[in-house]
């Protein structure tokens, strides 16, 4: 925007800087050309540009493109967009749009990953679960241990759990992990928060 207005006024003021001013934009087009060029191998998977690489790439070249061919055209006097690329000028931003989205999309997917990865290696972070039941789980988790109760007529709990490590709490739900968990295959129980079960926590 700030470029924008700033070609509006030299072009106003018929400056001498216009003839370099437009071809400062025709160089950053013609830069934008490569650019997209990496975006598309990118996204043919010839070269790894990371999960934000291709998109990135594709809507910030476009966006490149875009931008200096306005100020280009404003270099002239000439209103923007021309009659002749109003069709070319609305599937570009339909493009730079969908490119932000997916950029967004792949942004998150990255930052979870790396939010478990983290996880997994400060699991510590996380308060114990001693975990009561009145029916036995079938854990097969690694370092789980599960132990029979004292039978009473009396007591209703069976079995108790140690090695789980608290994960989240939503509502009347709390997702628990095993304490050695992994992020590339480890598994998550959600337990009902009511009087089928019975909860502690320590720390450590």
């Amino acid at each position: 925007m700030l470029a924008y207005y700033l070609v509006s006024t030299l072009a106003r003021r018929e400056s001498g800087l216009l003839p370099y001013v437009r071809r400062g934009c025709q160089a950053v087009m013609a830069l934008a050309v490569p650019l997209f060029l990496l975006g598309l191998l990118a996204g043919l998977q010839v070269l790894d540009a990371g999960p934000m690489g291709t998109p990135l790439l594709l809507g910030g070249a476009l966006l490149l493109f875009l931008a200096s061919r306005v100020l280009a055209v404003k270099c002239s006097g000439t209103p923007y967009p021309v009659r002749r690329e109003r069709a070319a000028l609305v599937v570009s931003t339909a493009l730079i749009a969908l490119a932000s989205f997916w950029a967004v999309g792949a942004y998150a997917q990255e930052k979870g990953r790396m939010d478990a990865r983290y996880l997994a290696a400060h699991l510590t972070l996380r308060p114990a679960v001693v975990l009561d039941t009145a029916e036995r789980l079938y854990l097969p988790w690694p370092g789980v241990e599960e132990k029979a109760l004292p039978t009473a007529s009396e007591q209703r709990f069976r079995y108790r759990y140690r090695g789980l490590r608290l994960l989240a709490q939503s509502n009347n739900q709390m997702f628990v992990i095993g304490k050695n968990w992994t992020w590339q295959d480890g598994a998550v129980m959600i337990i009902p928060v009511d009087g089928s079960v019975r909860v502690a926590f320590h720390a450590g």
